[in-house]
């Protein structure tokens, strides 16, 4: 018997339905970094080669550069999100997670604030510290293993965990908030930081989820 022509189209148009709802981002995170390229990516022009891509992960080592998100999620300009990834630090390295930041050529962020990426560097300022501002000295992870590294900004507070753990809860004075300095939360990209040629940083599973303002 001849299958009806309306039965095989709805039929298609259901496949192609789930086809695409079982890609659809899972509660609102996507990734950022495809393991291969740098697509959606843009380097400093100060020490671009500080960056590489190494059996899917982001390794940073070299001088100081930065790596600024510059895709289309967002259009690359956040102000309520979540942001972690898979980080393994090497003995002595310091690296960062910039929030609301913009991109510049070269030389140190001057838009938004650094989470600090540090276990065993002299730096005394460990991971998850607001740089500067609210900063952490206990380390909760070891070098040379991955941790997951999470950041949730909303509305003038910052939530950093580790490994699911709370860490870090900053909320931004208003006289940071009212002030016209660059340092401050407002909105802007995120960004990876390469510290000095004696660190070594890796970077996986990049993934990014928007919240409502």
């Amino acid at each position: 018997m001849k299958t009806p022509l309306f039965v095989l189209s709805i039929s298609l148009l259901l496949g192609l339905c789930l086809s695409f709802t079982t890609h659809l981002p899972a509660d609102g995170w996507v990734s950022l970094f495809d393991g291969k390229t740098f697509t959606g990516w843009k380097i400093t022009e100060e020490s671009p080669g500080t960056f590489a891509i190494q059996d899917g992960a982001i390794v940073v080592n070299g001088p100081r550069a930065h790596l600024f998100y510059d895709g289309p999620v967002g259009n690359h300009d956040f102000k309520n999100f979540e942001w972690k990834a898979q980080v393994k630090t090497m003995p002595g390295s310091n690296s960062g997670m910039f929030i609301h930041t913009a991109y510049q050529a070269s030389g140190w962020p001057s838009k938004g604030y650094e989470i600090q990426v540090n276990q065993t560097h002299t730096d005394w300022r460990k991971t998850g510290s607001v740089y500067g501002l609210q900063d952490v000295k206990e380390t909760f992870v070891k070098d040379d293993e991955w941790y997951t590294e999470h950041i949730i900004v909303q509305g003038k507070k910052v939530i950093i965990k580790v490994n699911d753990k709370v860490i870090n809860d900053y909320m931004e004075p208003d006289s940071i908030s009212n002030s016209s300095k660059p340092k401050k939360l407002s909105h802007g990209t995120v960004a990876l930081q390469g510290h000095d040629p004696k660190s070594k940083v890796f970077y996986k599973d990049i993934m990014l989820k928007v919240l409502p303002d």
